[in-house]
């Protein structure tokens, strides 16, 4: 009975890791970014410096909604860590949440900084600091390749059934 709770808690930890994985990871940085940075015709009514700051102040409750979505596979990771106790994954949970954290940094002040360099009247209101934030989408990819491939990875091993995974390790008799 025990290990039938387990197989049905890892069923519906996948149910919930592979669409959030995809949907969140994958599609959702697009979505958040369009919905997060401060639009065009916004822009072009700003003019003080007081207008830009809570316009990019008005991004944050939106970077926190988007970070706490972003980490339903890494919570799953996490969880899926607590069913099956194995060192080497957990050293690869642990390394996923590390990226995870640095991503959700440099994520965090791409989208404040491009905020905050939209002006359309190419007035210096802020330090140059915020303006080389559109570097930063390169490191977010330095970041974010090695974690998707990660917790792709670990997902893929989690949701495998053990039983499964030694039938196919075995040879054919």
């Amino acid at each position: 009975m025990l290990n039938h709770r387990k197989l049905a808690a890892q069923a519906l930890l996948a149910v919930v890791f592979w669409p959030s994985l995809f949907f969140f990871w994958f599609l959702g940085p697009f979505v958040f970014f369009l919905l997060s940075t401060t639009s065009s015709e916004v822009c072009a009514r700003l003019e003080t410096r007081a207008e830009f700051l809570a316009a990019a102040n008005g991004t944050i409750p939106m970077l926190a909604v988007q970070n706490l979505i972003y980490a339903v596979p890494i919570l799953c990771l996490v969880l899926w860590g607590r069913l099956l106790p194995e060192p080497a994954r957990a050293r690869h949970i642990v390394t996923c949440i590390k990226l995870f954290a640095a991503a959700v940094v440099v994520g965090a002040l791409w989208e404040y900084g491009s905020s905050l360099v939209c002006d359309g009247y190419g007035q210096p209101f802020f330090s140059p600091f915020w303006r080389m934030t559109s570097y930063l989408p390169i490191v977010s990819l330095i970041i974010n390749v090695p974690l998707y491939v990660l917790a792709f990875s670990l997902g893929r091993a989690f949701s495998t059934r053990e039983d499964a995974a030694e039938d196919e390790a075995s040879p054919p008799a």
